[in-house]
């Protein structure tokens, strides 16, 4: 979140000409996305002493330091190679339930034939469009064949199977496939199979038809087939009650005037492949009422719509590859996400989200939607309620411009295992209340703001934490006035500032300002004995940058070397972050006693808890 700094505040600024305040500059890969420089303010004292140069051959290498800036998002048709363990008590999986009786319908051209019967059922013809009326238990229904003017209808007062074994099936005025059942729907792939709507619908009084594929009840996908659908109308495939996706099939969604996926009650992803491509303004990829789960398979979602006043919510909306209205839980397989739309999320949900397993990887570029006084950002990953990491691999990156933040939770972030990186142009890593991080892998990027902030506290007890903000007034860590508190962890904080950590953090840090530091320069902290402490290398440019170092091991009474352009062999690499190589070569910079919990080199200032000068003004954000 940008600062408000008033005028006051402003003219101080100006006037300490702080030594801990930032420079310009960055990654050629990695500047201010519309081309401009970011803006400094203050000017350093002092010498930096730190001269550019050094390497790194590290054993393990986690994420290269481009790792960021060089993925992308694509649709991906290629099956995956799956296995399921099928329980026995789960009514949603087909194998638990008996189809005694089959009826199969083959539609070709302008006609259908229509094979078996079954007692309750009933079955009317108006050329290829079947309509089945049915109070039967155990029946399943077979579609094939080809029609450019033909529909599946259904009423079931009981749960059904229906496969589609290569079926091509278009409706000029409706859903090719209309289940008026809130009974569950078995829906078994096989062979190619395509489902096209027309652009407007004809339906009867009191019924719904919002989707090219829609039911009124529950649709359980599974098989080993392909389903491609395009949505004309409305929704690629709605649920009035909820979706689930099993291993084994692949299935393609392409709208441009609803949401690709849409469901009521719920949507369940626990394999397969679903590639979701939405154009339409203020259009999500999946869509629910309630919950989002995702278990496995690869989920692939583009989308490009840009954002509008919504006016029975009296409030502004825009695209999401994700919008749960519930909460959104990931434990497994991949998600992929890019919203190239104005105001374009990634993730969005009303409450909780938590994730603790597989991959996650979205881009957002779009820029800010503004109606009126009335706004919407676009956000990476964005959770009304607590947001909780605790493995699996997010990615982000979010580069749209002011507002354009990484991962933001409007209650409490907390991070205790996996790897999170985000790359963005306002703050990478932003929570309301509170930002919690005890493990994991943690990267933190922002071309214009700051790397973590938090509009409460900041609490790390533990894992890797890099942290990257621009100039003065954006930090490294920003928790405003706050509580700042470092019990363990590796830590490297870089910024035009950083909040200060509290005196009662039980691991000692070392806050060094007006640092020249260059791109790519390899820095390192030895201890006594020339052991490394920690060492990383520089990811960006700083005319007068301020440096945060903290890590187990670094004890107060002791004394250690902070050293430059230094040869790092060995351990393991986290986006430059090493603390168990071997580190040789390399200038020393500044000999550094630890006096404190807290102890400042070539620092003139800052409080407890809150940011030093060039950072926040005392008492947070105006």
């Amino acid at each position: 979140m940008k600062r408000k700094i008033n005028l006051i505040w402003a003219a101080v600024i100006l006037s300490l000409a702080v030594a801990c305040s930032g420079g310009g500059g960055g990654l050629s890969d990695m500047g201010d996305p519309d081309g401009g420089t970011v803006p400094g303010s203050g000017s350093g004292s002092g010498t930096s002493g730190f001269t550019s140069g050094g390497s790194s051959s590290p054993t393990t290498l986690l994420f290269a330091s481009n790792a960021l800036t060089s993925f992308d998002v694509a649709l991906n048709t290629s099956a995956l190679s799956e296995t399921e363990t099928v329980p026995t008590d789960d009514e949603d999986y087909v194998e638990n339930s008996e189809f005694s009786n089959t009826i199969e319908i083959a539609f070709s051209g302008n006609s259908a034939t229509v094979t078996g019967s079954a007692s309750g059922v009933e079955i009317t013809q108006n050329g290829a469009k079947v309509t089945v009326n049915s109070t039967a238990k155990k029946v399943a229904y077979v579609l094939s064949g080809t029609s450019t003017d033909g529909q599946f209808k259904i009423y079931s007062e009981k749960k059904f199977k229906l496969s589609l074994n290569s079926l091509t099936l278009s409706n000029t005025d409706g859903a090719p496939i209309n289940i008026q059942s809130g009974k569950r729907a078995f829906v078994v792939l096989s062979g190619t199979n395509t489902l096209t709507d027309g652009s407007s619908y004809t339906t009867p009084t009191g019924e719904d038809q919002k989707a090219c594929l829609f039911s009124e009840g529950q649709m359980i996908f599974s098989g080993s087939g392909t389903l491609t659908v395009t949505g004309n109308y409305k929704h690629g495939i709605c649920s009035d009650d909820y979706l689930r996706f099993r291993p084994g099939n692949v299935i393609n969604v392409t709208t441009a005037k609803g949401n690709g996926l849409k469901a009521n009650d719920g949507v369940y992803i626990e394999g397969g492949v679903l590639n979701v491509s939405v154009s339409g303004t203020a259009k999500k990829g999946i869509s629910s009422d309630s919950l989002v789960v995702v278990n496995g398979g690869r989920t692939t979602i583009l989308t490009s719509g840009g954002g509008e006043w919504d006016s029975s919510e009296n409030d502004v909306t825009a695209a999401a590859g994700i919008k749960a209205d519930d909460i959104f839980k990931m434990t497994g397989g991949e998600l992929l996400i890019k919203s190239t739309g104005v105001g374009g999320k990634g993730i969005s949900t009303d409450l909780d989200a938590t994730i603790s397993g597989g991959t996650i990887k979205i881009i957002t570029t779009g820029k800010k939607y503004q109606y009126g006084s009335y706004d919407s950002s676009p956000k990476g990953i964005k959770a009304d309620g607590n947001l909780t990491i605790s493995g699996g691999t997010v990615m982000v990156r979010a580069t749209g411009g002011e507002g354009s933040e990484g991962i933001e939770s409007k209650a409490v972030m907390t991070i205790s295992g996996g790897n999170v990186l985000s790359y963005c142009y306002d703050d990478a890593f932003n929570a309301k209340n509170q930002i919690v991080i005890s493990g994991g892998n943690v990267y933190a990027y922002a071309t214009n703001n700051d790397g973590i902030d938090s509009n409460g506290s900041i609490t790390i007890t533990g894992g890797n934490v890099i942290s990257s903000g621009t100039n003065a007034p954006e930090d490294g860590f920003d928790c405003d006035q706050n509580t700042f508190t470092i019990n363990g962890g590796v830590l490297i904080g870089l910024g035009g500032g950083t909040s200060m950590p509290s005196s009662t953090s039980s691991q000692a840090s070392i806050i060094y300002g007006s640092a020249n530091l260059t791109a790519n320069t390899f820095i390192a902290l030895t201890n006594a004995s020339g052991a490394n402490v920690i060492s990383f290398k520089v990811p960006r440019s700083y005319s007068s940058g301020c440096m945060l170092i903290s890590a187990p091991g670094m004890t107060k009474g002791s004394t250690y070397s902070l050293k430059s352009a230094v040869t790092i062999s060995g351990g393991t690499d986290f986006m430059g972050l090493n603390s168990d190589g071997t580190v040789s070569n390399g200038s020393t910079v500044a000999s550094v006693s630890l006096s404190s919990q807290v102890t400042t080199v070539n620092y003139n200032g800052g409080m407890g808890g809150g940011g030093v000068p060039g950072g926040n003004p005392p008492g947070g954000r105006p």
